[in-house]
């Protein structure tokens, strides 16, 4: 069973948590200058060196821009990189919108169907035995309780690696973050990942069998059966996850759950 450490960031990290959280929440507005250095320095009790690097690095996540006249403004959202995890965490720190997870739920139903259809094709007996691990994980922790979410993950990530398709790998890296928002709203709700544990049990064998139109339909079935769960927890006006901490590890079940 995976083991969460806390995760103990450094000066650097904690400002970039700061400012980065302080844009997405809208406390800086697009198209308007942040703070100056001295009173970033004064605010949060750090040195210039520490506010320039992280102004760095909210430039490469899209947040900023600056230049020569133009001072460092705030960028408009769409320029932001969703695919950044420090990004998605922010989001979901002050507070996950129905745009931010319709937008996800599209995006994995046009890149994940086409993803298992390449692995169906191409996936290896290592691809698949790493992909067979990751579902035992999930099962073990819906029957004896513990971490579902990173074998959730696990399973996904393993499923697009095994496309075997470089821009599509480095994708499964991209996406880690976006889809534990998914992944954790649905296991919030009671019977989330028991209803949802046949349903990535069909996207496995149909890629065992070397089935792509039969993984495709599998898949396809698991996202929107996933879009409902969403849909659920948000009219259930159930408090969202927020990515900052672990996972909840879910609580033993009774009955066994049979493959």
């Amino acid at each position: 069973m995976a083991t969460h450490l806390p995760v103990i960031k450094n000066v650097h990290g904690n400002t970039l948590d700061v400012l980065g959280e302080a844009i997405v929440a809208g406390r800086y507005p697009p198209g308007l200058a942040i703070p100056p250095e001295p009173m970033l320095c004064e605010e949060l009790g750090i040195s210039r060196t520490v506010v320039r690097e992280a102004v760095k690095s909210l430039v490469a996540k899209g947040l900023l821009v600056t230049g020569p006249k133009l001072g460092t403004r705030v960028m408009p959202e769409e320029h932001w990189n969703w695919f950044d995890p420090d990004v998605v965490v922010w989001q979901s720190k002050i507070g996950l919108t129905r745009e931010f997870l319709r937008d996800l739920q599209e995006l994995r139903r046009v890149v994940e169907p086409a993803a298992v259809r390449l692995a169906a094709e191409r996936a290896t007996a290592q691809d698949i035995g790493e992909i067979e691990v990751a579902f035992a994980g999930m099962k073990a922790a819906i029957e004896q309780g513990g971490d579902y979410v990173t074998h959730d993950l696990r399973f996904h990530q393993g499923l697009l690696r095994a496309c075997h398709n470089r821009m599509l790998v480095q994708m499964s890296k991209a996406l880690g973050a976006l889809l534990r928002t998914s992944f954790e709203i649905s296991t919030s709700r009671p019977d989330g990942p028991a209803s949802s544990l046949p349903l990535h049990r069909a996207v496995l064998d149909a890629v065992i069998a070397r089935s792509p139109p039969r993984a495709e339909r599998a898949i396809l079935t698991l996202i929107d059966s996933a879009r409902e769960d969403i849909e659920q927890v948000l009219a259930s006006r159930r408090k969202l996850p927020s990515l900052s901490q672990p996972a909840p590890p879910l609580k033993a079940r009774v009955p066994s759950i049979t493959r």
